[in-house]
């Protein structure tokens, strides 16, 4: 581990009426108190000597010299370089599909999605902020799929801390549900009566009440909480480590939703990292891919599809991809292009892929796969990566019919789906969840 100089790094929030903080305080608090997203006051650029010897140098290094500067003096490096240790001993593969694309494997973790890296980084982090803290800790999360797994399992046992989870009633996979409902102890995992976006609302509601934070030590684990986010840069980092042709960068597919992966994409390319385009892989939730085409950006009702995890409609990271780019329309569309994928093309493209290149897909992976080849087809020469961010036994219903299989459960989450659901149900009203987080 090569210590190397620390960074005082401070986050200031993005709607500016907030003061300044580290990285400590960023984490703990989750949105900034004018309810702004926090962002790094300072973007740090990665050592060439990183890019030049990457192939060489093993991934715990790679994910320690990455977040170390945004964590600054919040946590010694020693403990640092243990908390990444132990965010990603498993494995992260580029498996090349066909000659000209190529599948970042991100399931191999816990809960068998992307989402496992960003929530064991943060649980770690957290319970290293928290152990003298005056008030209870919870940890307020909505999910609209493997966001509530992964938070679920990070946190699963951790002292001093509840983990509360919004998900949307009917909108889940049975076994993304049973991943947060099935833990119980310090897990309590609330079925609401609605969207996504009804979760998301209740809960940045339940940040802004003052009855519930004089009570409660109230923080998140979503995606707009820095911890959730920043350590996704490396997935980015370990694709590169693995791609062959180091002078032709590659095009990067992400599947997206609340853009938080992305967005960490498009921070280590800001940091140095070579990329020679991103794709913002949508589904019919599509109000990034439209201002990328109209230059205007609206929020939308969701609509519910086969790739769930990505049903948002007003996505909360997009404003801090906005400020990677000076909020430029100009400057956005220089490195990033979008594609809307229907339901049945998802369709379509699982079984394509799984017929031609025995590879079976995910819903979310698939939109990946077919933003890319869109993409490729129109720009001949270019090779690409796409993040398959979820392992396709998590869709059985969408995968199987694709197929025409029948997908065997791993034998963990055979045990897993035999447990009995733990979930209150709950009515899309905050003053119901304020009750309830009153009374935890």
């Amino acid at each position: 581990m090569n210590k190397g100089n620390v960074v005082d790094m401070k986050y200031y929030s993005l709607n500016k009426h907030s003061p300044v903080v580290d990285f400590k305080e960023a984490t703990i608090r989750g949105l900034a108190p004018d309810k702004g997203l926090y962002f790094p006051s300072i973007i740090p650029r990665i050592d060439d000597s990183l890019l030049l010897n990457i192939e060489n140098t093993p991934n715990e290094e790679i994910a320690f010299k990455v977040i170390m500067p945004f964590v600054g003096k919040t946590i010694t490096p020693e403990k640092v370089f243990e908390i990444v240790s132990e965010t990603i001993n498993f494995p992260i593969p580029l498996y090349q599909v066909n000659k000209n694309i190529f599948s970042l494997e991100l399931f191999h973790g816990p809960t068998m999605a992307f989402k496992d890296v960003g929530a064991r980084f943060m649980s770690r982090c957290l319970g290293e902020f928290v152990k003298d803290a005056a008030k209870k800790v919870v940890v307020l999360v909505a999910t609209s799929g493997d966001t509530g797994g992964a938070v679920a399992n990070g946190f699963y046992g951790e002292d001093n801390i509840e983990v509360v989870i919004l998900y949307p009633s009917g909108k889940v996979s049975p076994v993304q549900e049973m991943q947060l409902c099935a833990l119980g102890k310090n897990i309590h995992a609330l079925e609401i009566d609605g969207s996504f976006d009804d979760c998301q609302s209740m809960v940045k509601k339940a940040f802004s009440d003052t009855d519930i934070n004089k009570n409660l030590f109230l923080t998140s684990a979503n995606s707009i909480n820095v911890a959730r986010w920043l350590p996704q840069q490396f997935y980015y980092f370990f694709a590169y480590k693995q791609w062959k042709e180091k002078e032709h960068p590659p095009v990067i597919a992400v599947p997206s939703g609340n853009f938080g992966n992305l967005c960490a994409g498009m921070l280590a390319y800001c940091s140095g990292l070579p990329v020679h385009h991103f794709i913002a892989a949508c589904n019919a939730n599509d109000a990034v891919a439209q201002y990328l085409i109209k230059g205007i950006y609206y929020p939308k009702p969701v609509k519910h599809t086969f790739s769930n995890a990505m049903d948002v409609g007003d996505p909360s990271n997009f404003v801090r991809i906005m400020e990677l780019f000076e909020n430029d329309h100009k400057q956005l569309l220089k490195i990033t292009s979008a594609f809307s994928i229907s339901d049945e093309d998802t369709m379509v493209t699982i079984k394509k892929v799984f017929h031609d290149q025995q590879y079976t897909l995910d819903p979310h992976g698939a939109i990946g796969y077919m933003a890319l080849e869109k993409y490729l087809e129109s720009n001949p020469g270019l090779k690409g990566i796409f993040l398959e961010t979820a392992h396709p036994v998590k869709f059985p219903g969408i995968v199987e019919k694709a197929c025409g299989i029948k997908i065997k459960l791993p034998s963990q989450l055979e045990t897993l789906m035999q447990q009995p659901k733990l979930a209150l149900a709950m009515k899309a009203e905050f003053s119901v969840l304020k009750d309830y987080l009153m009374g935890i």
